[in-house]
């Protein structure tokens, strides 16, 4: 038995982004035919009385909220503000919204950032504030942390039915390219597509190289997305339980494999067709040296991750192409 109908109003905050245009592809593919997702132009979510009138207008069966404002380590220290506040602003009022006007699901999707720096490997979601958070995203991670209890609140002391998924890095159709506010994986697409093209004989990369992270392909996210709304129930006895034996709030979601930027950028570079030498620039900030996520839990409830990154990163290549002939990838 499943947890959604394809006659479901089912509302995607954040629809035009990365994450938010993979789900909903996902959810058309799959024959849902009642999907809300306005622009931003036409539903401001930081702007709380009309969030809340949206909602009571428009009563949504189903909401995902996809919404966030992200970026990479440069843009998490330039804008702390931002990245706290904003998204903050937008996850209170879906989440609060959704709950006041009897939302019967609701799906959070956070981030991999919300675990300590010196967490232990891989990472399960008991580490949870055990420790102190990197410092170089703990503005965008504390409000990832306020939806996520924010979302187990409302279950515990109202019973409203929202889960989180924690999604490792991203990457994939639609995601930013931009030179200095996008993140690791995209902004090494783009440089050594760019230097490529240039003919440049080598290029210069942040940080040792060493440090490792975990990459998913967004359609993995989307297609967990669907699945954990489908069949994640926390009230049922055999739903995934905390190290106190308690039912979990939010659930990890990844490949459950990693490596290091350095093979990274040497996989980039070897699909980009890039032949020039690679430097590392040891002064820049490279962040917590390993974040690997435990996604046995979300495998256990039946998931599993798809798309290699190999395969995941060609896929990735040819769309970047595409969008950069069209136009609609933002660069500076």
């Amino acid at each position: 038995m499943t947890l959604l109908d394809k006659k479901d109003k089912v509302f995607i905050a954040g629809s035009t982004g990365m994450v938010g245009s993979a789900i909903k592809r996902k959810l058309d593919n799959l024959g849902f035919k009642n999907l809300i997702s306005p622009t931003r132009a036409e539903l401001n979510l930081k702007d709380t009385n009309f969030v809340f009138n949206w909602f009571k207008k428009n009563k949504p069966d189903i909401v995902i909220l996809a919404a966030a404002k992200v970026g990479g380590i440069h843009a998490n220290n330039s804008y702390p503000v931002e990245f706290l506040l904003d998204n903050l602003k937008i996850q209170n009022n879906v989440i609060e919204g959704a709950w006041k006007n009897q939302v019967r699901r609701l799906l959070f999707l956070g981030s991999s950032c919300i675990y300590p720096k010196d967490s232990i490997q891989p990472i399960k979601e008991d580490e949870l504030l055990r420790n102190p958070l990197e410092k170089t995203n703990e503005w965008y991670a504390l409000a990832k942390i306020s939806g996520i209890k924010l979302c187990q609140a409302l279950r515990k002391q109202y019973g409203f039915d929202a889960i989180s998924l924690m999604p490792t890095n991203l990457y994939g159709k639609g995601d930013n390219y931009h030179p200095s506010n996008s993140h690791v994986l995209p902004a090494l697409l783009d440089r050594f597509h760019t230097h490529k093209l240039q003919q440049k004989k080598f290029i210069e990369c942040w940080g040792s190289g060493n440090p490792r992270r975990e990459f998913m392909h967004v359609d993995d996210l989307a297609d967990a997305s669907i699945f954990a709304l489908n069949n994640w129930d926390p009230n049922k006895k055999d739903a995934p339980l905390d190290q106190l034996g308690e039912p979990l709030a939010w659930l990890n979601v990844g490949t459950g494999t990693d490596l290091s930027i350095k093979e990274l950028a040497e996989m980039i570079a070897n699909i980009t067709s890039f032949e020039g030498k690679i430097i590392w620039n040891k002064d820049k900030p490279e962040g917590t040296f390993r974040k690997l996520l435990d996604v046995s839990k979300l495998e256990k409830l039946g998931w599993k991750s798809k798309i290699s990154l190999n395969d995941g990163i060609r896929i990735t290549y040819k769309d970047y192409k595409k969008e950069l002939n069209n136009k609609k990838i933002r660069k500076i």
